[in-house]
């Protein structure tokens, strides 16, 4: 019986070439810095680099701009006319969304949950009121409750003769959104080399579209980098089993054999705190970390407990004071300002 064919390592100018053939508007400012975190790296121990994805600059930035990048190229394309999104009160994904919509002259309907912060005009849920997203508040939180719900907006659009696109991010559109960081971490992967750096980790904040991105460009390139995702909140699924899902689902629309196992999907669910959208104690010892040795802010929800659990991983030993480690700040600050009450709390 033959040996079964091993997926081919791509050079990253052959994975970039398959990337350029999706659909693209570009949003964001790339590419974003990658920038040496000299203090936290002598607070620390480990060499740190931070790649600065909240700079990329759509509406105070964020990861998802990378995404919306090749999902209001795919609304376009579809004709639409409204974007449909839903999430909680604070979404940053919601908010960069609104903020594409509104750049490429789209209408916008928000299901927001109301969750753990309501629906005081603070933070993300202010600029969504300012950019004139029409917005509906509801109280619940399952994926299938906002599948539903947003369908049935759509519909509702429909019958007022609108072209409504649904941001279905669990499922359906994930693969055309991991496709944007399969392109980060070429962006990357080509910083580094060119400043002659060889980085041993790299850590974000994500339990399913960005690390699923990263990870398969990691292995379809063949690099030595380990992705290590800190998931922020309890899903219903297995992380690495959906992580893994959507790397192959991506690389099938890219059109490459690289394949990925959940055993090959490092993804740290220890670092949640009480839950999504509360901040933990690690998370704002973190947040005042990065602020008082880099003048650089994380957020509560998302980016602090990527942050936490790095320098917990790093505390324990996992990570060797001769190690390099870049952490993706995936964005989302503008959530700070609705937090003030718990970062201060217990000053």
């Amino acid at each position: 019986m033959p040996a079964a064919r091993r997926p081919q390592v791509l050079t990253r100018s052959a994975l970039r070439e398959r990337v350029a053939l999706r659909p693209r508007i570009p949003l964001a400012h790339l590419p974003t810095p990658l920038d040496e975190a000299l203090n936290l790296s002598r607070a620390l121990g480990p060499r740190i680099l931070i790649k600065r994805d909240d700079a990329t600059g759509l509406a105070f930035g964020g990861n998802k701009t990378r995404q919306l990048e090749f999902l209001m190229a795919d609304a376009r394309a579809q004709g639409a006319d409204t974007i449909v999104a839903c999430a909680a009160t604070q979404s940053n994904f919601c908010r960069q969304t609104t903020a594409a919509a509104r750049k490429l002259g789209m209408d916008v309907a928000l299901l927001l949950s109301r969750g753990v912060k309501g629906t005081t005009l603070q933070g993300n849920l202010l600029l969504d009121h300012l950019m004139g997203a029409a917005i509906e508040f509801v109280d619940f939180w399952s994926i299938d409750q906002f599948l539903e719900a947003m369908e049935a907006k759509a519909e509702a659009l429909r019958r007022q003769g609108k072209k409504p696109y649904v941001m279905d991010m669990w499922r359906q559109l994930t693969p055309i959104a991991a496709v944007a960081y399969v392109d980060c971490f070429l962006e990357l992967a080509d910083q580094l080399d060119q400043r002659g750096i060889a980085a041993d980790y790299l850590y974000l904040s994500g339990a399913n579209i960005t690390p699923a991105g990263l990870a398969l460009a990691a292995k379809a390139t063949g690099s030595q980098i380990q992705v290590v995702g800190v998931t922020p909140m309890r899903w219903e699924e297995d992380r690495p089993t959906d992580i893994a899902r959507i790397a192959n689902a991506t690389a099938q629309l890219l059109g490459i054999d690289t394949r990925l196992t959940p055993q090959e999907i490092k993804n740290l669910e220890g670092y949640i705190g009480q839950g999504y959208g509360m901040v933990s104690e690690q998370g704002a010892e973190a947040i005042k970390l990065v602020a008082r040795t880099e003048g650089l802010f994380l957020d509560p929800v998302y980016s602090s407990k990527g942050m936490a659990g790095l320098i917990d991983q790093i505390r324990q030993g996992h990570i060797r004071p001769d190690q390099t480690v870049v952490f993706l700040h995936t964005g989302g600050t503008p959530a700070l300002f609705a937090y003030h009450q718990e970062l201060t709390a217990a000053e």
